[in-house]
């Protein structure tokens, strides 16, 4: 059977999506609307730490720094 054949035997107007497609793409919602659900419960939890935080002021704000206890004699005397 010709190429030119198969090609015509069927007309954009007759293409349906079907109901694979249907399912498809209402899978996909049901799994989108779980998604937004489990963003929105973790989101709430990092609001309910900021207000924690806010209200402790005396916490430190980071790591300390390591202190530097290189001596000036122990420096790279390499010559230039």
């Amino acid at each position: 059977m010709p190429l030119t054949a198969l090609a015509s035997s069927s007309v954009a107007s007759q293409v349906e999506p079907g109901v694979l497609g249907f399912l498809i793409v209402a899978g996909i919602g049901v799994v989108l609307v779980f998604l937004l659900r489990s963003m929105n419960k973790q989101l709430r939890k990092v609001g309910a730490d900021r207000k924690y935080f806010a209200q402790q002021p005396d916490l430190p704000a980071g790591p300390e720094p390591a202190p530097t206890t290189q001596d000036p004699g122990t420096a790279d005397t390499r010559p230039s």
